[in-house]
């Protein structure tokens, strides 16, 4: 798990054309929050929090005026057309806290010989871990898998220390046989016929 420090500093200034200050600075508004404190208002400069976004699950180190606080993102608003970062919301966690949050699902191996497709009926799974280490993502195999075969949420390996928080009978991973399209041709003699 990626733990990036960045140097945050208190916002006093609110709503849009602060916003758009802040972002012309090359900084992003945000807000941390939990362990009922009130919330804290900071900008965070825009192009470290923008990398360390790409880890998912990052644990941030943040220095609020000289104090440090550990969070971790909870809800991240990127501009639709041009994808830069709009607003971050980060909640407070302290070493040993348990968090849940959700793991991507990655696969390995291949399915099995033969016209097959596989679906990923979820691509992420609820899980609950502690703050400081929280996985970045699950591997499942899904060699020699055939049409019909499905993996659940139970059935996926998980780091230890974490926990299922998805409903375990939840299908996760699906395999099915390729539907072969009907040729043009026969399907006009068809109509006709009719």
């Amino acid at each position: 798990m990626a733990d990036v420090k960045l140097a945050a500093e208190t916002r006093t200034e609110f709503g849009k054309g602060a916003a758009r200050r802040i972002r012309r600075d090359s900084k992003v508004p945000a807000v941390v929050y939990g362990h009922g404190a009130e919330p804290v208002h900071i900008t965070l400069p825009g192009h470290e929090l923008q990398l360390a976004l790409r880890t998912p699950n990052v644990l941030l180190t943040l220095d609020i005026e000289g104090k440090t606080q550990l969070a971790i993102p909870k809800a991240v608003q990127r501009d639709a057309i041009k994808g830069f970062l709009e607003h971050v919301d980060l909640l407070l966690v302290t070493r040993g806290e348990k968090v849940n949050v959700e793991v991507y699902v990655h696969t390995e191996g291949e399915l099995a010989p033969g016209a097959y497709l596989l679906e990923h009926v979820l691509s992420t799974l609820n899980v609950e871990a502690e703050a400081t280490h929280i996985p970045e993502s699950v591997t499942v195999s899904i060699a020699g898998l055939e049409a019909g075969d499905s993996i659940l949420a139970k059935d996926i390996p998980l780091p230890e220390g974490t926990t299922l928080v998805t409903d375990e009978d939840a299908v996760v991973l699906q395999v099915l046989a390729a539907q072969a399209e009907e040729a043009p041709a026969e399907a006009e003699s068809e109509a006709t016929e009719a």
